[in-house]
Formats: structure tokens, sequence, C-alpha cells
């Protein structure tokens, strides 16, 4: 199935999908996950991919992300054919270009917060110098400068999760994958992520694909997809919410 949304029709694409398959193998079983999706995303979007468990939405972000090949299809992000990669190279291209947000953070707790948000920057050619200064304003961004040096049992499941980000951020990425990042957060917390995440999309222009199960997070989204059955059946301009927050009130005309 085909999504085409007016309201992007102007935007140079990022991500360009058509006709792109999906399956794995159980035994001597095929099982389809993906099913024929087509689908652009622009540049400086934030959406939001929804649907019930087995639908298929976090192995679409796992494609886009360049952490799994389809079986066939087209799949390109800037410019790129990802389908072409070997598994070194879609390696190589994830370290530059994708920022991986997870719902329980993967965060390493012998690392401070300062030496998690670095390690992305290992691969890098920075100097030390250069590194510490992203970081610091990684950290900054995300408001926890005055936690770099605590460890992620000395923070709370928000702040985690804002480091998580701050690592997301380091290296300038493309784009950001953020694969339920509120799934284990109390609301309050959950809400503060997805004010970051809004903030980073709106001011910093950031392209987030944001998987979820929340309906409340994916309408902090501009744009909504639904999943059913690796079948893409909406496509549609979110206007329950989108980047305002819920408990902000509609401004008057």
């Amino acid at each position: 199935m085909t999504a085409v949304n007016p309201e992007y029709v102007s935007r140079p694409p990022l991500v360009v999908i058509e006709h792109l398959y999906k399956s794995y193998r159980r035994g001597n079983q095929r099982v389809p996950v993906l099913e024929d999706i087509s689908l652009d995303i622009a540049e400086g979007e934030f959406l939001a991919l929804m649907g019930p468990s087995g639908s298929g939405k976090t192995t679409l972000l796992n494609l886009i992300a360049g952490l799994d090949h389809p079986d066939s299809g087209v799949l390109t992000v800037g410019g790129v054919d990802l389908t072409q990669l070997s598994e070194g190279q879609l390696a190589a291209w994830r370290a530059r270009h994708v920022g991986f947000i997870f719902q329980f953070y993967q965060l390493i707790p012998v690392l401070t917060a300062f030496e998690n948000v670095e390690l992305p920057l290992l691969l890098t050619p920075l100097s030390r110098r250069e590194r510490r200064e992203h970081v610091e304003v990684a950290l900054k961004l995300v408001g926890l400068e005055d936690r770099s040096h605590h460890y992620p049992s000395q923070l709370s499941g928000g702040q985690q999760q804002r480091v998580a980000i701050a690592r997301a951020l380091v290296t300038d990425p493309t784009l950001i994958s953020a694969d339920e990042p509120t799934g284990d957060l109390d609301r309050t917390s959950a809400r503060e992520v997805l004010d970051l995440l809004c903030r980073l999309n709106g001011e910093f222009g950031k392209t987030i694909i944001l998987v979820t199960h929340d309906p409340e997070a994916a309408s902090r989204a501009p744009r909504l997809i639904r999943l059913i059955k690796g079948n893409l059946i909406m496509d549609e301009r979110n206007n329950a919410a989108g980047c305002r927050s819920p408990r902000e009130p509609e401004s008057s005309p």
C-alpha cells in the first residue's frame, strides 16, 4: 500500500521506501512481517508509527535505521541505498547517520552519564577535547549538565532516558530512531521526554521516527502512521495535539 500525505509532498524526502517486503523464517515456514510498504519521510519530520504487537512497526523502524535488511524493495536514506550495503558498511553508516533511543535506555552501568554519551564519539576521529565539547553540549541540551559525573543508578528513569537522548544526539545524526522511549517511564517523565523530542524536532530540525503503543505519545508527533499485520493502513496529519503539550491550551484565533 502506498502512503501519500499531501502535507509533506512539497518537502524533499529523506527516506524513500517503495514496495518493501520483510519476512522471517520459523523452521521451514516463512512468516511475513511487512507487505508491500511504500512511504516517503521528509527531512525534518517527526512521525509516530503505531500498531498492535506484531504489526511490523519496530521491524520497519529497524530497516530504516539500518539494523536489518529487507527481503526486497527500495529503501534509501539521504540518497544512500541501504539494500546494497554490506553488514560492515551498514554499521559504519549507522554510526554516522542514526541516533538510537531505546525503551530501557541501554546505558552502561559502570560508566558515568558523560562517559555513556561519549561512547559513540569514540568511533570518530575527534580529539579528546572535541569529544568533551560535544558531550557537554549534548548534556546541556537535555538539561543534565549538572549530572555528568553521576552513574545510571544515581539517576531517575527520566534522567536516564535523557542521557540516552544526549547519546543519540552527540554525533549530530541524520535521523533519530526512538523505539518506545516512554514505555518504561511514569507519565510526568514521559511528557518531559516527549517535550524534549518536540524541541529537537522544532528547534533543531531533527528527523524523528517514534515507535509507540501510547496514544498520548503518538499524539505529540505531527504525522501518524498505523500498521496492522504488516500493512500500512493509515497515514495522516495528527491534529490531536502535535508537538503542543496536551496540557497546553489551544491558542485563540
